[in-house]
């Protein structure tokens, strides 16, 4: 399923310059866990994008920053269909680091579902977890 051309990351499903970036987190509804913080705001479009800031200062180490990366962007590849119509920004927590995949596949999968609560004007977006 994951070779599918629907589910591919476009160029459109990110968020390219600081512009995007700072209208989200203008204003934007928010999930916290132990791992992430996520930011999400409705964009318009019949299209998710995805904005990633994975900070060196929560994460030393470069390989781990990027096994974080490429953990979202899966995520948000398989998930892309249910949170259409939003511009989302992700950020790590230090926990991140230590977290193992498992449990941060599990964590995007419950911000995408609070994300998709906020957008269809449910209250979970603030929910704190963790």
């Amino acid at each position: 399923m994951a070779g599918c051309s629907i589910y591919r990351l476009q160029k459109e499903n990110r968020l390219l310059n600081a512009e995007a970036y700072g209208r989200v987190f203008k204003k934007a509804t928010r999930s916290r866990d132990k791992w992430f913080t996520v930011l999400c705001r409705k964009n318009n479009l019949d299209i998710a994008r995805l904005g990633l800031a994975i900070s060196k200062k929560h994460c030393r180490q470069a390989t781990g920053r990027n096994r974080i990366k490429r953990i979202v962007r899966e995520s948000f590849r398989q998930h892309q269909a249910e949170i259409s119509g939003l511009d989302i920004v992700v950020v790590n927590q230090p926990a991140a680091a230590m977290a193992s995949n498992r449990q941060l596949f599990d964590s995007m999968a419950t911000h995408w579902q609070r994300c998709q609560a906020g957008r269809n004007g449910g209250d979970r977006g603030n929910e704190r977890n963790g």
